[in-house]
């Protein structure tokens, strides 16, 4: 194998990546709106938050990002960490699609009719010729992001057809055949290679696609692969942790680390189930047979679905251990606390997500100056030390949300790419310190109902009468403004 090889497998590689990051972040931002509803409602029905999991992931080719967006939700309060244990067994379901779809490059190019259609040396420039016409001449909504899917489909294909025929020269090559050799015969040296290139690339998908790829040198078999696909479940895992666990609470930590158990306990089912099954001599046929691209999106989608048979059975389990391994937070007292942890970074790669949480601090910030400005109010007729305390209170929880929200879109702008999502961010800027000003009126009416208590004066009938028609109009002005923000 020359350099020329060597350039042509690194830069299918290459190709096949950035093919695979281009697609998963179309999908992730064209269906990400209707992701954040589905995952909201999950129930405490393990069945339905599995299937969740599956579908979601299977939608945004991304089992990390799934399970980042889990913890987030769970961070905010929104999911237990009981409800996210279905989904974090759907998940890893979910992106065996990813390799059931690179199967396709087992359909022979040469064939006739229909089945030549799905060939990846047809359906590469084809989708890529679609992706550049619905960016540059449609109109249509979502048609940039429809065009990046396209687009990343077609480059995800290129880079495999390259990777394929580079690989195809390995096949003589006496090192590359050595080192499958030693995979084969030893299982534990392939489970680390899985988990190293796992790990590296952050992607399950990518590490089986790329085996995928590999097989077409026709030289891998069931005995080398096993190994291998189950590395790659740990070293996808640990990358998904390490995100869950930077800057978020006991929670979110957990169900990082409720992951990694679970793939540790899947690695076992699998590797157990493959001695018992050759013990007893069922994986004679399949054990030194050639697989290709098909056998291993197969065997791939096989361990998945076992794991997900025993381990729906005892999160529970995973669940009490994550609980000991990740102690709870020494949280600060705060009455708004749940709402300002709901302003989570790692929404950031869903925007729609982050401006969700967004809104609903906003109109905590609402309600809170509104109660704030009609407690004040009864101030004025009738002074309590205890109240005006509580008052002023209050209003230093309510700059505190202010400055977190601020300072929160103000972090996720970078992440914006959208033009709705950019306007809904200008409109919350130019809200916080509008709903933030209520709160310092609310002060000030407070302040003056001090003064009138320290000066021992009383509100005539005609002042009261006044204030009954203000205190009437303030309430509409504040009905109309709360309905318009929503």
């Amino acid at each position: 194998m020359d350099i020329f090889d060597l350039l042509n497998l690194f830069g299918g590689l290459a190709m096949f990546l950035y093919g695979m990051r281009l697609m998963g972040d179309g999908l992730k931002e064209s269906s990400s709106g209707r992701m954040k509803q589905l995952m909201e409602q999950v129930t405490n029905n393990p069945v339905k938050a599995f299937l969740l999991g599956a579908f979601v992931t299977a939608l945004i080719q991304s089992s990390t990002a799934t399970i980042v967006i889990t913890s987030g939700l769970v961070a905010a309060g929104i999911l237990s960490l009981r409800q996210s244990l279905g989904i974090i067994v759907g998940a890893n379901v979910g992106t065996t699609i990813t390799g059931q779809i690179i199967r396709l490059m087992d359909i022979d190019a040469s064939g006739g009719g229909l089945l030549r259609v799905f060939s990846p040396s047809t359906l590469a420039p084809v989708t890529l010729i679609l992706g550049i016409a619905l960016i540059m001449t449609s109109r249509l909504k979502n048609s940039k992001s429809i065009g990046s899917i396209l687009i990343g489909f077609g480059i995800l294909f290129s880079g495999l057809l390259n990777m394929t025929s580079a690989v195809e020269v390995l096949q003589n090559s006496d090192v590359f055949t050595n080192l499958i050799t030693s995979l084969s015969e030893n299982p534990v040296l392939g489970y680390i290679a899985g988990l190293t290139v796992a790990f590296i690339l952050q992607s399950s998908s990518a590490a089986v696609g790329i085996l995928q790829a590999i097989s077409a040198s026709g030289i891998l078999t069931f005995r080398t692969i096993y190994g291998i696909i189950t590395g790659i479940y740990l070293g996808d895992c640990v990358t998904t942790w390490i995100v869950c666990a930077i800057g978020t609470p006991a929670e979110a930590k957990r169900v990082g680390v409720t992951n990694i158990l679970y793939n540790l306990f899947k690695t076992a089912i699998v590797l157990i189930g493959v001695i018992v099954l050759r013990t007893f001599g069922v994986l004679d046929g399949l054990w030194n047979m050639v697989v290709h691209s098909g056998e291993i999106a197969n065997a791939n989608t096989v361990f998945n679905l076992a794991g997900a048979l025993f381990g729906l059975t005892i999160m529970t389990f995973f669940e009490k251990a994550a609980c000991r391994m990740v102690k709870e937070d020494k949280k600060e007292p705060g009455k708004y606390a749940e709402q300002m942890e709901s302003l989570n970074p790692v929404f950031f790669a869903t925007p729609p997500m982050a401006l969700g949480r967004c809104y609903e601090v906003l109109m905590t910030i609402f309600t809170a100056s509104r109660t704030n400005i009609e407690k004040s109010l009864k101030l004025i007729r009738r002074y309590d030390q205890a109240s005006y305390d509580e008052i002023l209170k209050e209003e230093q929880e309510i700059d505190k949300m202010a400055d977190a929200v601020s300072g929160y879109l103000g972090e996720l702008a970078g992440h914006l790419t959208v033009s709705s999502h950019v306007t809904i961010m200008d409109h919350y800027y130019k809200v916080i310190p509008h709903f933030e000003r209520l709160g310092d009126y609310a002060v000030n009416l407070a302040n003056a109902a001090r003064q009138l208590h320290v000066n021992n004066a009383a509100l005539s009938s005609y002042a009261l009468h006044d204030l009954n028609v203000l205190e009437e109009l303030i309430e509409r002005i504040l009905d109309e403004s709360g309905q318009t923000f929503r």
